[in-house]
Formats: C-alpha cells, structure tokens, sequence
C-alpha cells in the first residue's frame, strides 16, 4: 500500500525515549550550538543577497568574504550601554526577550535532522531528532505561541505609544496568520495518519506533500512568512511609522536576544516545512533510487539543510524584493482570502481523504467537483471586495476634530483611497502652468 493510502495508525516511536543522559545532553548542546552558527550565517548570507541585489558589496572586511562580520556585531551589541527607560516595568521589560528567544529554541527539539546513526568512536545508536512524540507539530505550533507573549509584553512594559503600537500590531498579526498555518498543516495529519514529526517524514518516502498538498504548502508559506514578521508583512517593526516598533526602547543584549529570536524563528518555519512538505531529511530528485545510501548515516543531513536554506533564501529574497504592504491588506488578506481558502481545502482533503480509504464515489468527479467550488468561492471573494466604497459624488460627513491637540481635519469625502488628486500650483503671475490648468480641469470635471 502506497503512502498516500496509507490508513490511520498510531505511532511507532519505540526509537525515542532511551537514550542514556549524556545523549541527550550532547544532543541539546549540538541544537544550540547549530541554531547560533546558523543565526550568524543567516544575518551574513541576508546582507550578501541584499546587497547583490542592489548592486552593492556588502560585507567583505572581517574574515574571509565578511564571515566574521555577524560575530563582530554581537560583540558590539553586548558591549553597548544597557539603557532601561524610566517609565518601564523593568521586571517584565527585562523577561520579554527571554520569553521570545527561548521558545525559538526549544522547537527544534522536535524536528529530525536524519535517521538513526552510530554515534562516532562509541557503540550507541540513536536518532538524528531529539525527542519526538504523537503530538509533535502540534507541539512547536504551541510552542511558538509563548513566542508571541515575549514580543507583546516588550513593547506593552516599554512605557513607549510606538512599542505598545508594535506589540499590538505583533500580537493580532501573529495570532491570525496561525490560524490559516494551521488549518494548512491539518491536510498533512490527515494524509500521513500521524502528528508525529518522524511518522510525517516516513509517509514522504515516496512523494512530497509539497506535491500532492499543493494548495497547503502555498498557504502555509505565506502564512509563515507573515508568522515571523518578515518582510513584506513587517509591521510590528515598520521603521517609518513606528520607529522600530516593539523594540524600539531595547538595547544591548536585550535588543539582540529579539534579533536572534527572528533569526532562528526563520529557522524553525523553514525546519518545519521542509519536515512536513519536502520530505524531511530524505535524499530530493529520488536521488536514493540510484545511490542507495543517500538516506543513510548522516548524508541526510546535507539535504535537511540544503532545503532549510532554500527556504531561508527565500525569506531573503521577500525582503530584498517586495515593499511593505498595509496594515490592513494585510489583515484583509489573512482573515478574508487566507483562513476561507485554507477552510474550504481542509474539507476538500478530508472528503478525498475519506472516500479513498473507504471507498464509494470515484475519485475523479469529486475532484472535478471540488475544483469548481473552489473557482466559485474565490470570484464570489474576489468580486466583493470593494463594496465599502462610496458611490460616484457621494461624500461623507467630516467629524469636528475634538480636544485641544491640533488634528489635521480628514479630506472632504473620508479618507483618501487609491491615488490622491493631482496638486495644482499658482505661478507668479496668478495663472497656473499648462500641466497645473489641465489638472485644475481635470480636478473640476471629476466633480
């Protein structure tokens, strides 16, 4: 029986649970280890691909091709001045970055990086994951919840409007794009008959879900993109507006804890789609066909982490790439076209899912099926977006600004949308230039 017809069963996870304590002492220190080498990496690899694409340098100075450049500004970091704003609540202003690198790291305690191997010079087996339970995507999606606790208590403890407005903005961009994550990872549950993180790698033996769960992988990218706070959906940290957002009053070694958190958050979205959707640690291209130890000892670890760092380019690629999008396209996007797609296809896999195991209809029409109640959902979404507009002459009332703080009044008609008029300038002589008039014309005749 094929993977993708595999029935429902539970896990097998006799391999996890018996190693001796300095296993997994050695196992814990190794993930922490790799994590902060990656983190260094990662920073140097963004400010190299940036760079390229936009035609500069940079860094080159320190170590070979700039390598050392990351370490060096970690030093810097921990030897600047600490700096607490008096208005903080200096207890919690000082747990939130240890409350949002923590739960980055405890994540990769679930993901497997290889199958079993000899540990080197000893007679050990064990695993290439730390630990692994039935519940394991369940797990870091839990974990990387607490995450969240730690970026909005850095900016509510701060005593500062624009890091309480990044925590806010953080909190209600971080809770909504989970939601369509996960409702993306469900399809997978149901296909590999497991939430195991080992199981899940184990039914990809023969096809990706990547593949077969298209619309879950694209929705799940997304939503990962959105969960970290990476450009293009970086509004907790929008420099222009909000100065740096939730972090904005940290310095020091505090401000890098929130740096490394983004980091090896990067790092476990990656880790995680690269288990769930693109086989895990196992050879790509069905390279184990033709090398039959491709999958064995600790080769696979080559292709874990050459698919990790596919995603993490990708990552960098976004941010060198696209502008930042608007708060409320943003929000628009996930809860009115993320969580709906993502909600119609769970039921989709479920029915698929259903009928192949059980038999019944062929599976062909429900597809056809399927794929047309899609199509009409999507133009009914698409077709109603802009029904909040005002219709053509129709205007809004202006409310009276209120209060002794001077608020510019709102523009005659409500809030500007799309491009604004075109200004037009008086020249000295009291008559306006020919692009000036045939804009004033412009103006008077779109009245």
């Amino acid at each position: 029986m094929t993977p993708l017809l595999r029935p429902l069963a539970a896990d097998d996870l006799s391999a996890f649970g018996g190693d001796p304590l300095w296993v997994v002492l050695l196992k814990t220190v190794l993930i922490f280890v790799v994590l902060v080498l990656l983190t260094l990496f990662n920073i140097w690899w963004e400010r190299r691909v940036v760079a390229r694409m936009q035609h500069r340098i940079g860094p080159n100075v320190n170590g070979p091709f700039g390598l050392l450049q990351s370490l060096a500004d970690g030093v810097k970091l921990a030897l600047k001045e600490d700096i607490i704003p008096k208005a903080a609540d200096k207890v919690v202003f000082l747990l939130a970055p240890i409350m949002a690198v923590i739960p980055a790291f405890v994540t990769f305690s679930v993901i497997p990086f290889g199958p079993e191997v000899r540990i080197p010079f000893t007679d050990t087996v064990t695993p290439l994951q730390l630990t692994d339970m039935p519940v394991a995507v369940l797990f870091v999606m839990a974990i990387a919840s607490i995450g969240i606790y730690g970026i909005v208590l850095g900016g509510w403890s701060s005593g500062s409007t624009y890091s309480l407005l990044g925590g806010l903005r953080s909190s209600a961009q971080m809770i909504s794009y989970e939601v369509s994550m996960g409702l993306a990872l469900v399809s997978v549950f149901l296909y590999a008959g497991s939430a195991s993180t080992s199981q899940i790698v184990d039914a990809q033996d023969t096809l990706w879900y990547g593949l077969v769960l298209a619309p879950s992988f694209v929705i799940y990218v997304i939503s990962m993109v959105g969960e970290v706070n990476r450009a293009p959906f970086d509004l907790p940290e929008a420099e222009g507006e909000l100065v740096g957002g939730f972090h904005t009053e940290y310095s020091s070694l505090k401000f890098a804890l929130f740096f490394l958190a983004e980091y090896i958050n990067m790092a476990t979205v990656s880790a995680v789609a690269t288990t769930l959707f693109l086989g895990g640690w196992r050879a790509p291209f069905w390279i184990d066909r033709v090398w039959e130890g491709a999958n064995e000892g600790y080769v696979p670890l080559i292709w874990f982490f050459g698919k990790m760092l596919f995603f993490i380019f990708f990552f960098i690629w976004l941010r060198g790439s696209l502008p930042r999008l608007r708060y409320d396209q943003f929000m628009n996007f996930g809860w009115k076209v993320l969580i709906p797609v993502a909600l119609g296809w769970t039921v989709a896999v479920a029915v698929i899912r259903a009928i192949t195991l059980d038999g019944g209809l062929d599976r062909q029409y429900v597809l056809v099926a399927l794929a047309v109640l899609a199509a009409v959902l999507l133009a009914a979404m698409f077709l109603g977006q802009d029904s909040d507009q005002p219709a053509a002459g129709a205007t809004r009332p202006v409310p009276e600004p209120t209060g002794a703080f001077p608020v510019p009044p709102m523009p005659a008609g409500g809030a500007v949308r799309g491009a604004a008029r075109p200004l037009t300038f008086a020249s000295p002589a009291g008559t306006t230039s020919a692009t000036a008039g045939s804009s004033a014309e412009a103006e008077e005749e779109s009245r």
